[in-house]
């Protein structure tokens, strides 16, 4: 499972250790989820040490967990150690004072760091992020006078690939249809296709959907245009992120279409998204079927 911060700098993916940290990691994911870290400045900035944030007040003393009491216990791990850039752990108060405050090391090797705070993540997408965040100008006390925010966060759960392979032993040409089976579904696709050019549906038969296009659905009503602008574009060059709206109440129908500069990154997002969680809603996507955009060019 992973999470995407939109900083004030550029965009870091965080992927989280779940299974070692299962507390550390549903505090942290509920936050994200609840958009609780959203406008936290970056306020504490070690210049090859650690960059702090998860603090709404921005002064470093406050925020609190998702649970009953303000902080939770550790769950350090003597098998995660801090030996790279991006390494993510709880900034906590001391011994079992966690609560939303977390850093990530600017550096490799800060292995005094090692079993003194909950490693639960790294990062794994946004290096370049890390290195403008260390480059900051900070005052005497490590604050940037340039404030350096959390825009948004995104929580992104892509699902395993399923095993397309064929069992041994069975003829990969048995699990295909007979042929005259295909002729058959094709001819009757083309006959649809012909009804839906005469009554103007589609501007020609034989005309085929874009292949860099995806159809995005079961969105929450909360997400906006620019939330999957930012979210499919780790894929790719996103041309247009387009949520449909109703047109009297502008109201979202939970629905979006999201078109690619190339296939290639089309095809990714589609592995990579469908069935993750956006905004708290576990979202389906698919290529579009929409000859829309090809329409609107034959006028």
């Amino acid at each position: 499972m992973s999470v995407l911060i939109e900083t004030s700098l550029g965009d870091i993916v965080i992927d989280l250790f779940v299974d070692k940290c299962p507390r550390t990691t549903n505090n942290f994911l509920q936050h994200c989820k609840n958009k609780y870290y959203n406008g936290c400045l970056f306020h504490n900035i070690h210049k090859d040490f650690i960059a702090q944030t998860g603090d709404p007040t921005g002064t470093g003393t406050g925020g609190r967990s998702v649970y009953e009491d303000r902080f939770f216990v550790d769950e350090i791990r003597a098998d995660l150690k801090h030996d790279k850039v991006g390494t993510v752990g709880m900034a906590s108060a001391g011994r079992d004072l966690n609560a939303s405050q977390f850093y990530i090391t600017l550096r490799d090797n800060l292995h005094y760091l090692d079993e003194k705070h909950t490693i639960f993540g790294e990062v794994a997408e946004g290096l370049e992020t890390l290195t403008r965040i260390n480059q900051a100008v900070v005052d005497e006390e490590n604050r940037p006078p340039q404030q350096i925010i959390i825009k948004q966060t995104y929580v992104l759960y892509p699902p395993e690939l399923a095993d397309d392979s064929i069992p041994e032993g069975e003829p990969k040409d048995e699990l295909e249809p007979p042929l005259n089976e295909q002729l058959s579904s094709e001819k009757e696709a083309h006959s649809r296709a012909v009804a839906l050019e005469c009554i103007g549906d589609i501007p020609d038969a034989d005309v085929k959907p874009p292949d860099n296009v995806l159809f995005v659905c079961q969105l929450n009503p909360v997400t906006e245009d620019e939330d999957l602008h930012v979210i499919f574009s780790q894929f790719g060059t996103v041309v247009s992120a387009e949520i449909l709206r109703d047109y009297r109440t502008g109201e979202s129908l939970c629905y979006a279409f999201v078109e690619f500069e190339k296939r290639e990154a089309c095809e990714q997002a589609y592995f990579k998204m469908n069935n993750a969680l956006i905004d708290d809603r576990r979202i389906c996507v698919d290529f579009s079927q929409s000859v829309s955009k090809i329409w609107k060019k034959s006028y």
